[in-house]
């Protein structure tokens, strides 16, 4: 294993962290010496640029610990350095808050004293999970709320995609940490080499991103800053609010939920075929299984939760807008926001789903499990394991009785191969086995901290929501509710979870394994 060379990689990644905070502090700083008066918390400001000096002065040690090393990034390098980056990477992004919290006396109470919490929110921002341990997020200086949203943007196509992206010299090694890190099983490249693939993805990303804002600066209310925040965290399908209320803050302009819902939906989306259609080969994203079916779930789940809210019109959180309109109208909009916003793993909120009926619950819950496609910055299981799985088991119950037929697999118009299928099933028993784990030991440590009042659905639902990254689960971690009352340890394992889910499961448990660290 060679060390100094991940030691090197990992420096330089904190620089481009610590550049990145400093270009914060810098921006709110010119706009507070021209009298934009965003963030009267100078504390904040400060507390980026201390932050980011610490990003600097480790990339600084990396360098001359890795200056004249040998050798390249190989599989087991690339592994340890992609792990490293996010468990690492979100202690540095945590920075931030816990100097913040330390220069005022004055937030002897805030959750950001702690920094468990401090990691809990830098990690929810950075695998975009959205969970937070806030319970007053307007209260908190601007400047910090944008670097808040801002790890939801670094860590939507992932740092590592980025630092591939924009970084020479990497390699054969460039590919290797690329498919580690990309979401969703055998990431297909858009390029023969696989830097230009990551800029590409890049170039799409921040299209996407520089259209959403453009769209909710001119259509609606939100200014620059908001829109930027709100929009940072709908394309890497985060859910980090500026406001207490997430979305439903905008309740009375149905027009940012028309925005939001779109752009939810393209982000849910595997990039790749973005990069298709820029190419005018469009007719093969219709051909495209995954597509078809990502579509099919979010209209059939947005029917089905908006049925069960129109026949259950009590748990409704009726809107000016949707007062003006209709019980049916505020069901639809309701369900098809929050059901896009769950599957895609978005987790912003315009209602309290708490409140709904069993069915659209059930419904959610499910979702919770699909998330996004393959190549998308949302997280779950990814449409395409779900429908892979689900031919495999056809497959199975058809061999039962006709045991004699031998029937290949297809995925669209290619043949499956055995890697996929047993990765896939692979992939499916290590989430189930996490999710079960998970509960039980958040359940285990509160019964210990006892805190009695924390249920069972409240336990499974934070861990499916943090291991497949989408923020909000029921109960004690509702729409409305947050993450703060949880003991340290459960944030610490809640935490791992979100890498977990991050890094599909396997580039982190392969640590774990003693081979893995042997040279033989």
């Amino acid at each position: 294993m060679n060390y100094r060379l991940v030691i090197g990689r990992l420096g330089l990644l904190f620089g481009l962290l610590g550049l990145v905070m400093l270009a914060t502090a810098a921006l709110f700083a010119i706009a507070q010496s021209f009298g934009v008066r965003r963030d009267p918390d100078f504390t904040a400001v400060l507390a980026l640029c201390i932050a980011g000096g610490v990003g600097i002065v480790l990339a600084g040690l990396g360098w001359l610990i890795h200056r004249n090393a040998p050798g390249y990034l190989g599989r087991r390098e690339a592994l340890l350095l992609v792990a490293m980056s996010w468990l690492l990477g979100a202690a540095l992004a945590a920075l931030p808050y816990w100097v913040w919290a330390h220069l005022n006396t004055e937030h002897v109470l805030h959750p950001f004293r702690s920094f468990v919490d401090c990691y809990f929110e830098s990690m929810s921002g950075l695998t975009t999970t959205g969970a937070t341990v806030l319970s007053d997020i307007e209260a908190m200086p601007h400047s910090l709320l944008l670097w808040r949203s801002l790890t939801h943007w670094l860590g939507g196509l992932g740092i590592v995609v980025l630092f591939v992206a924009v970084l020479p010299g990497l390699g054969v090694g460039g590919k290797r940490l690329f498919n580690v890190e990309a979401p969703g099983p055998s990431p297909e490249g858009l390029q023969p080499h696989i830097r230009e693939t990551a800029r590409y993805l890049w170039y799409i990303y921040l299209g996407l991103t520089l259209t959403q804002i453009m769209l909710l600066w001119v259509f609606t209310p939100l200014d620059a800053y908001y829109s930027v925040c709100h929009t940072f965290a709908t394309m890497a399908t985060g859910g980090f609010s500026t406001q207490n209320a997430s979305i439903g803050a905008y309740a009375a302009t149905p027009a940012v939920d028309i925005i939001v819902i779109l752009f939810m939906v393209l982000a849910g989306m595997n990039f790749n075929l973005f990069y298709k259609i820029v190419r005018g080969r469009g007719r093969e994203v219709l051909r495209d299984t995954e597509l078809r079916v990502y579509i099919c779930l979010l209209a059939g789940g947005a029917a089905l939760v908006s049925l069960a809210l129109w026949m259950s019109p009590d748990a409704i959180t009726m809107t000016t807008g949707d007062e003006i309109s209709s019980t049916a109208g505020a069901a639809i909009r309701q369900g098809v926001f929050t059901t896009v916003s769950i599957q895609t793993t978005t987790g912003f909120a315009t209602s309290d789903f708490n409140a709904w009926p069993f069915l659209a619950q059930g419904v959610l819950v499910m979702l919770m499990f699909v998330g996004g496609c393959s190549g998308s910055t949302g997280g779950g299981v990814k449409v395409i394991r779900v429908w892979v799985a689900f031919k495999i088991l056809l497959a199975e119950i058809e061999h039962i009785f006709r045991p004699h037929v031998v029937r290949p697999l297809r995925l669209g118009r290619s043949t499956m191969d055995i890697d996929l299928k047993l990765g896939t099933l692979a992939y499916l028993i290590g989430i189930i086995a996490l999710f079960v784990m998970g509960s039980g030991a958040v359940m285990l440590l509160e019964q210990l901290n006892d805190a009695s009042d924390c249920t069972y659905t409240t336990a499974a639902t934070a861990t499916i929501a943090s291991l497949c990254t989408i923020g909000p689960g029921l109960d004690q971690v509702g729409a409305t509710q947050n993450y703060g009352w949880f003991s340290g340890p459960s944030k610490a394992v809640l935490s791992m979870m979100m890498v977990l889910g991050r890094l599909e499961v396997f580039a982190i448990i392969v640590l774990f394994s003693p081979r893995f660290w042997r040279d033989v």
